[in-house]
């Protein structure tokens, strides 16, 4: 029996201890077992989770997804403390310093006229503190796991703090429109089509950052979209008796159309 105290509430440091019975000697074979890469995908799907309850606008759900977030940040952390090399507290201090860093004009005399110039003076502390000596370091330092669209989005930014971009969205139309007509070139001489289709992806997401729009949330919109009007031909289909594996283009063209109205 394991020397553990039970309580009607339990807080984080609980959670720490948790974590440590689970990984020790006598606790759990599978928690012990764990690295961080076997929790990598573990931490971004419960990310992700805590994301959708947000979305959800659901307190419990939200609370019980941050647990779960929680919990990966507790057991990277506990890993790392097992190696000697780190824990929750030196994760915690760090995090603090840096918070405290970046908000000179609360911790220190720095004062400024809005949030505008606070964003403008955390990329300018940001990059002295990890020692970006360029722009194309700030480019380079921008994470490669971020999904794809919103690590676009973030390179181009920075990018266009640096005075490359488009002065307006008709420059970035333009581009779409030419890589569009690259792609097609690709796809006809069978060469370069993932390529293209990159360049066509990329300048859709330049699109996205002039007219201010979330371009992940935008796909995710449009995917929702189409699977609601997917439901509604496949629903069309079964009305009239048939598979849509059996029907022609030209016929699930109508249904889709009629869907759309629908």
């Amino acid at each position: 029996m394991i020397n553990f105290e039970y309580k009607d509430h339990y807080g984080v440091k609980d959670l720490e201890e948790i974590v440590r019975i689970l990984r020790a000697p006598g606790g759990c074979p599978w928690d012990a077992e764990q690295t961080h890469g076997s929790l990598r995908r573990n931490l971004l799907e419960e990310s992700y989770e805590a994301v959708e309850a947000i979305d959800e606008g659901d307190p419990d759900h939200l609370q019980e997804e941050l647990g779960d977030v929680l919990l990966q940040v507790v057991f990277h952390a506990g890993i790392e403390q097992d190696a000697g090399r780190s824990d929750l507290d030196r994760v915690a201090d760090g995090v603090c310093k840096k918070l405290i860093y970046r908000h000179p004009h609360v911790f220190g005399d720095v004062h400024v006229s809005g949030t505008g110039e606070v964003l403008s003076n955390w990329e300018d502390l940001k990059r002295k503190e990890k020692g970006q000596k360029s722009d194309t370091d700030a480019l380079t330092a921008v994470a490669r796991s971020l999904p794809a669209l919103w690590r676009a989005e973030k390179v181009q930014k920075k990018a266009q703090k640096a005075g490359f971009d488009w002065s307006e969205v008709s420059g970035a139309l333009d581009k779409l429109t030419e890589e569009l007509s690259e792609l097609k070139s690709a796809i006809a001489e069978g060469s370069n089509i993932e390529e293209e289709l990159g360049d066509l992806l990329f300048s859709a997401v330049n699109v996205s950052r002039f007219v201010q729009v979330d371009p992940e949330e935008a796909l995710t919109k449009a995917t929702d979209k189409f699977i609601d009007r997917f439901r509604k031909v496949e629903a069309q289909a079964d009305a009239e008796g048939r598979s849509m594996k059996e029907m022609s283009p030209a016929e699930l063209d109508q249904l889709w159309e009629r869907a759309k109205h629908a």
